[in-house]
C-alpha cells in the first residue's frame, strides 16, 4: 500500500509580497554592481580577453595592431606571487593602466606566452609581446625590448 501526504502552508498576502519585493531588490542590485564594474572596467580602458587557443591569442595581438610571428617563441608557467616585491608592483602599475591587476591573481598560476613582434617600427632591436593567461583569461601583457636600453609599454599602440 502506498501512502501519500499532502502539506499545504498557509502564505499570507503580505509575506508573499515582501519576498517578491524583496527578491527584485536583490537583483536589481546585482544588476547594478555588475553594470558599475563593466563601465570601470571599460573607463579603465580594460583589455581582457578570453583567449583559449593559440590563434586566439595571435588574433587577439592583431586587434591591438600587432604583428607577430604565429608560434609563440616561449611558453612559460609562471605564478602571480603573493606579495609583490619593486618589480611587480612597477609591472602591475603598468597592468593597472590597461584595465588589469595582477593582485586578483596573487598566488596563482599563469601561463606567460611570448611571440615576436614584426611591426615595431620604432626600433631596430629585437621586440616581443608577452601575455600572461590564468584559466584562459587574459590577465596581464606588455610589448618590450630586452636591449640594454630597451623598453616595456602597454599593449596598446
Amino acid at each position: 500500500m502506498v501512502g501519500m501526504f499532502i502539506y499545504t502552508a498557509k502564505l499570507e498576502k503580505r509575506k508573499a509580497i515582501l519576498a517578491v519585493l524583496l527578491l527584485a531588490a536583490l537583483i536589481c542590485g546585482v544588476i547594478l554592481i555588475a553594470g558599475v564594474r563593466s563601465a570601470a572596467a571599460k573607463e579603465a580602458g580594460a583589455l581582457s580577453a578570453i583567449v583559449k587557443t593559440n590563434e586566439q591569442r595571435v588574433q587577439y595581438l592583431q586587434t591591438l595592431g600587432w604583428e607577430v610571428d604565429p608560434e609563440p617563441l616561449e611558453t612559460q608557467s609562471i605564478r602571480i606571487p603573493r606579495e609583490f616585491n619593486d618589480v611587480y608592483e612597477t609591472y602591475n602599475q603598468l597592468q593597472l593602466e590597461q584595465g588589469f591587476d595582477l593582485r586578483d591573481y596573487c598566488g596563482m598560476e599563469a601561463t606567460r606566452y611570448t611571440y615576436k613582434v614584426i611591426n615595431y617600427a620604432e626600433s631596430d632591436d629585437f621586440v616581443v609581446a608577452d601575455l600572461i593567461v590564468c584559466q584562459n583569461e587574459l590577465i596581464a601583457g606588455d610589448i618590450q625590448s630586452a636591449a640594454l636600453d630597451g623598453f616595456m609599454i602597454g599593449l596598446q599602440r
